[in-house]
C-alpha cells in the first residue's frame, strides 16, 4: 500500500550502490495543455534535449557524532550549500536552487527514502524562467542522483522493488509546491520522467495515465524563442490563477474543472468564467491535436496553437505585451501557429514551422527526446556502461 507520500511499500535497496552517479533530467515543451494539470485536465507534451545534470559522489559516513551531510554546488551560479541530511531545515527558509536541494532531501526522508551523505554538482542548459521547466528538471535529476546513491531504483509504476515514475513525479511536485512555493501541477515532472524520442505524451491528470502519441513532423519543425522576460512561478500570477480555478470549482460544487460543462460556465462570475472556459477549451484542443498528429494533419495542429494563445491571452490572461509581440513576430516569420509557452507572465514562445520556412533569428528547434536517466560514473567523471532510465 502507498504511504502518505504516495511511495509504495519500501523498495528494495541495492546491496552495493554506486559511489558516483550522473543523473540527467530533461526540460519539457508543452505543445498544448497549459493550466490544465492542476485542473485534472489533459496535456500534450514532449521532453527536450535541454535539461539539468547532477553529478553525485557518496560521502563516507561521519564518525562518532558527526552527522552525514549533503554538500551541493550550483556550477552555473558558482554558489554552494551544505547541511546535515537529518536537518535540511524547513520550507520557506531557503530560496532559489537551495530550496530544491533541501526540499528534496527532506521529502525523500519523509517518504522513508532517507538520502545518504553526498556531494552534488548541479549544472543545466535549460534557461531558468523561460517556460521550459528548468525547476522540474532540477527536481528529477536531484531525486535520481540521491536515490541511486542510497541504493534505490526507479522503474515503471508497479514494478517490484522499484519506485514508480508517477510516484516520483508526485514527490518532486511536493518539493516545488511546499519548498519552492510554486503551486504547479504534475505536467513538468511527468514529462521529464516519461519522455521518449520521436513521441509526444498525452497526459490525463485525472487518471495520471501517460499515453504515447507519434510525433512525425514530416519536415515541419517545432521551435522555441526566448523573450528574455523572466518569471518565477512562485512570484508570478501563476498561483493566483490556480486559486481562481479552485474558487470556480467551489462555486460550482465540483472537485475539478474536468467535471464542468459549457452550460455550467455561465453560472460563474468574471473572471472565473474566463478561467474555466480556457481549461475546457484547452482540453478539447489537446484531444483534437492528438487526432491530428495520428493522421499527420500538421496544419490543424498549427491552428490549435493559435487558438491556444488567444485563450491564454484573453481567458486565462497570462500573456504580456512582450510575449504577444514575440508570438506575432514568430507568425510574421512564417510560422503556421504560435503561442506562449509555459504558465505565462514571460518566458518563451512556441512556433510550428512548415517545411522550407527558416526559423526566426534566435529560435531553437526542439525535438522529443528520452526522459530522465541515471548512469553510474567512474571516479574522474567517466560514464560507465549500463545506465538506466
Amino acid at each position: 500500500m502507498p504511504n502518505e507520500n504516495n511511495i509504495s511499500a519500501a523498495p528494495i535497496t541495492a546491496t552495493n550502490p554506486p559511489a558516483h552517479v550522473r543523473a540527467r533530467a530533461p526540460g519539457r515543451v508543452c505543445v498544448l495543455g497549459e493550466h490544465t494539470d492542476y485542473n485534472d485536465g489533459l496535456a500534450l507534451s514532449i521532453a527536450i534535449a535541454q535539461g539539468v545534470t547532477v553529478d553525485g559522489d557518496r560521502l563516507a559516513p561521519g564518525s562518532g557524532d558527526t552527522p552525514e551531510r549533503i554538500v551541493a554546488y550550483a556550477a552555473d551560479l558558482d554558489e554552494h550549500d551544505e547541511f546535515a541530511t537529518a536537518d535540511p531545515g524547513a520550507p520557506g527558509e531557503r530560496r532559489g536552487w537551495r530550496a530544491f536541494v533541501r526540499g528534496m532531501a527532506a521529502e525523500l526522508a519523509h517518504a522513508g527514502l532517507r538520502p545518504v551523505g553526498a556531494s552534488l554538482r548541479i549544472e543545466g542548459d535549460v534557461p531558468r524562467g523561460a517556460g521550459l521547466s528548468s525547476s522540474a528538471a532540477l527536481e528529477v535529476a536531484l531525486a535520481l542522483a540521491l536515490l541511486t546513491l542510497a541504493g534505490h531504483r526507479v522503474g515503471e509504476d508497479g514494478e517490484t522493488g522499484k519506485i514508480g515514475k508517477t510516484e516520483l513525479a508526485q514527490l518532486c511536485s511536493r518539493v516545488e509546491n511546499e519548498w519552492a512555493g510554486a503551486r504547479t501541477g504534475l505536467l513538468d515532472q511527468l514529462s521529464s520522467l516519461y519522455g521518449k524520442a520521436g513521441e509526444a505524451m498525452r497526459i490525463d491528470f485525472q487518471t495520471l495515465a501517460v499515453d504515447p502519441v507519434p510525433l512525425e513532423l514530416d519536415g515541419w519543425r517545432l521551435v522555441t524563442a526566448d523573450t528574455s522576460e523572466r518569471r518565477e512561478n512562485a512570484s508570478s500570477g501563476y498561483n493566483e490563477r490556480r486559486q481562481e480555478c479552485a474558487r470556480a470549482c467551489e462555486l460550482l460544487g465540483v472537485d475539478s474543472l474536468r467535471q464542468v460543462d459549457s452550460e455550467q460556465l455561465e453560472r460563474l462570475p468574471p473572471p472565473l468564467r474566463r478561467r474555466a472556459r480556457h481549461v475546457l477549451s484547452e482540453n478539447r484542443r489537446v484531444q483534437q491535436a492528438v487526432a491530428a498528429l495520428r493522421s499527420g494533419d500538421l496544419p490543424v495542429v498549427a491552428g490549435l496553437l493559435n487558438e491556444a494563445h488567444a485563450s491564454l491571452r484573453d481567458d486565462m490572461e497570462v500573456s504580456t505585451p512582450t510575449v504577444d509581440a514575440a508570438v506575432a513576430q514568430m507568425l510574421d516569420s512564417g510560422a503556421a501557429g504560435a503561442r506562449l509557452l509555459g504558465g505565462g507572465f514571460g518566458g518563451s514562445v512556441l512556433g510550428l514551422l512548415p517545411p522550407d520556412v527558416a526559423a526566426p533569428e534566435g529560435a531553437r528547434e526542439v525535438r522529443p527526446c528520452d526522459g530522465a536517466r541515471v548512469d553510474p560514473v567512474a571516479p574522474g567523471g567517466k560514464v560507465e556502461p549500463g545506465g538506466e532510465e
